[in-house]
């Protein structure tokens, strides 16, 4: 299988997640959104994409400034390089063409129920869906302790699990 994990991250909780569901897949790629070279994209036969949760949904320019921003003030939270920069999922998910390709979703965001706290992967699934993409599988959330992580405990496995069953 040709397949490529593609995320966004702040604090670098949901980059250790697309690197253990890529692991999962088989080793295969796990790209940062500024970096999804579209050669590599435009081949995979499955998609994955991930974020994490700001707001109730998907980052958008301004909550990444502001976890970025916020993150500087409280000066605890390490902030992935670029953190900031454009594009995000959002725009990156607009210019995808998905032509019938399979592709799944996910994201990272506290262990609370989605209707309180919310989840990017449901957004990130409808786009995929609006793109062309057939979903494989159902949008999945793997939890953090805290708005700016850590990961919580056993989340790294489930997502490592999660990766082999997207490649079956």
């Amino acid at each position: 299988m040709n397949a490529v994990v593609v995320y966004e991250s702040v604090y670098g909780n949901s980059r250790q997640i697309a690197e253990a569901i890529a692991e999962g897949l088989g080793g295969v790629p796990a790209l940062a959104v500024a970096h999804a070279d579209e050669g590599v994209v435009g081949a995979a036969d499955l998609l994955v994409v991930g974020g994490p949760t700001h707001m109730h949904g998907m980052t958008t320019s301004l909550s990444r400034k502001m976890a970025v921003e916020g993150a500087k003030e409280d000066g605890h939270a390490p902030v992935e390089p670029g953190a900031a920069e454009e594009p995000g999922l959002r725009a990156w998910l607009a210019q995808r063409a998905g032509d019938g390709r399979r592709a799944a979703a996910f994201d990272t965001r506290i262990d609370r129920s989605a209707a309180l706290v919310g989840s990017a992967a449901r957004g990130i699934a409808k786009r995929l869906r609006h793109q062309g993409y057939e979903l494989a599988a159902g949008h999945e959330s793997f939890f953090v302790a805290d708005a700016e992580g850590p990961l919580a405990e056993g989340e790294l496995d489930r997502a490592r699990e999660w990766g082999r069953t997207l490649a079956t």
